[in-house]
């Protein structure tokens, strides 16, 4: 009798884009001091780490940044869009109410027949899409899945409130996730939370052809901090135990790219050293469920991530959602 061997998944290939409007913090204060609002580089840089992010234009819509995401990640794959048999876009800023962004991207890829879903998690939208993913490999109803992470959240942001309009950008990051011999992803874990759905939210939503409520982006930082760094430190100690390993196996930590002092907290409580941290929210901004896929992407072409490193992602975000996985590239 044939042993049957255990299906396991790998990432294949990775692939990010940023739109080309770029905002520095100088360029945000003068944009938002012509509504009377006051900042400046420094006290954003100070309580956030930012200095840049990127915004789409008025014409582009989040799949035109998932689909770039996409093709670069298919690239990186050697492999064709007619190969993909399972797509999954982790968003919270979708084209349409419906149909899926998932589904329009599959359309401009020219992929037809295939599962097409989107993920609503927020900041934690990829860590989910990438389980789902593997979980749909582990199990045969895929072989080769694209999980995208993609984001407009300009188009939500409330400019008059200085304490959250700094903190956001657009992009788009990618993989492509393939049915393997040997393990990619070691170990996964999703959690959400529903009792904090109020502390991070955009409230507003469509009825009658018309906006009810607030649609723009609401958040009770301090809270968001205490919940982030705690529920971080756990699902990270819990996905190691999964895997039968500790922080010393970690090569690289990605969080998602919430702000500074939530990634350095993060690292410090799992004693791992700032140079196995993945920083990118310094030149990108939160893009929410984009940052871990375009900080794994960027930190693959420059070369410090490296095929066999072990990496550890990790998200948190709005619902109150949060997740980690393990594994190695």
């Amino acid at each position: 009798m044939t042993p049957i061997v255990p299906r396991h998944s790998r990432i294949t290939g990775t692939g990010s884009f940023l739109p080309p409007k770029r905002l520095t913090n100088d360029m945000l204060a003068a944009q938002l001091a012509q509504d009377g609002i006051e900042t400046s580089d420094q006290w954003i840089v100070d309580r956030t780490g930012i200095k840049a992010r990127h915004f789409v234009e008025g014409d582009v819509a989040c799949s035109d940044l998932a689909v770039q995401a996409a093709r670069r990640a298919l690239e990186a794959a050697d492999c064709d869009a007619a190969s993909i048999d399972l797509i999954i876009v982790a968003t919270s800023t979708p084209d349409m109410v419906f149909p899926s962004t998932a589904c329009i991207v599959q359309q401009k890829l020219g992929v037809h027949g295939c599962p097409a879903f989107d993920v609503q998690a927020v900041c934690s939208g990829f860590v989910y899409a990438l389980t789902l993913a593997d979980s749909m490999i582990r199990t045969g109803a895929a072989r080769k899945a694209l999980v995208i992470g993609a984001e407009v959240f300009s188009r939500i942001l409330d400019f008059k409130d200085r304490g959250t309009c700094v903190l956001f950008g657009d992009g788009a990051g990618a993989v492509v996730l393939e049915a393997s011999d040997t393990p990619g992803i070691l170990a996964t874990e999703l959690h959400a939370d529903g009792r904090h759905v109020g502390i991070l939210c955009v409230p507003g939503h469509v009825s009658g052809g018309q906006i009810l409520g607030d649609p723009v982006l609401k958040m009770d930082g301090p809270a968001v901090f205490k919940i982030a760094v705690n529920v971080l430190f756990d699902v990270a100690q819990s996905v190691l135990a999964k895997a039968g390993l500790t922080d010393a196996d970690v090569d690289w930590l990605i969080p998602h790219q919430a702000n500074i002092r939530i990634l350095q907290s993060t690292a410090k409580r799992l004693k791992l050293p700032t140079e196995k941290l993945i920083v990118t929210v310094d030149q990108h901004g939160n893009t929410s469920a984009a940052s871990i896929p375009l900080a794994l992407d960027e930190s693959v072409r420059s070369g410090k991530i490296k095929p066999g490193d072990t990496v550890l992602l990790e998200g948190v975000g709005g619902g109150f959602t949060w997740g980690a996985v393990l594994l190695d590239l």
